[in-house]
């Protein structure tokens, strides 16, 4: 994905002009994120928890420019990380909460999954079916 890099900033950072609230979100953009929080709960459900937590890393590519649906797939994880009896997920999503609902507006690292053994601020590699829904709906972006 092409960014602009603004002076000072840091590459595979974007800088973000939309977010819920504050811009809308494209109904296709929406509605592959709700597939893939449809999938991880009813992975979850079935205890398939890893294939529940991969969906929820897809969510959140796909939500992390607006504040909600960012914080709702670190929640998801969250719970998830609950199941699993997982401290080091549990405290590291209780973190990305927060981090999620104060800095979304602001920046976000570009493509990152989210998982708490993933550094929060790393940029990583979009999977290409992702790639060509953000490319086509996703906001405005300026890194």
């Amino acid at each position: 994905m092409e960014h602009i890099r603004l002076p000072g900033q840091e590459e595979g950072v974007a800088k973000l002009t939309g977010g819920y609230g504050s811009g809308a979100v494209h109904p296709v953009l929406r509605e592959a994120y709700k597939r893939e929080l449809a999938a991880a709960r009813e992975d979850c459900a079935a205890g398939r928890l890893d294939q529940a937590f991969a969906h929820l890393e897809r969510a959140h590519i796909l939500g992390q420019s607006f504040t909600f649906a960012h914080a709702r797939a670190h929640w998801e994880m969250l719970k998830v990380g609950w199941k699993r009896r997982d401290t080091v997920e549990i405290t590291g999503q209780i973190v990305r909460i927060a981090g999620s609902l104060l800095f979304t507006w602001l920046w976000v690292p570009v493509g990152n999954s989210g998982g708490a053994r993933v550094p929060p601020f790393q940029p990583m590699p979009i999977p290409q079916d992702l790639d060509e829904l953000l490319r086509r709906y996703g906001p405005t972006r300026q890194s």
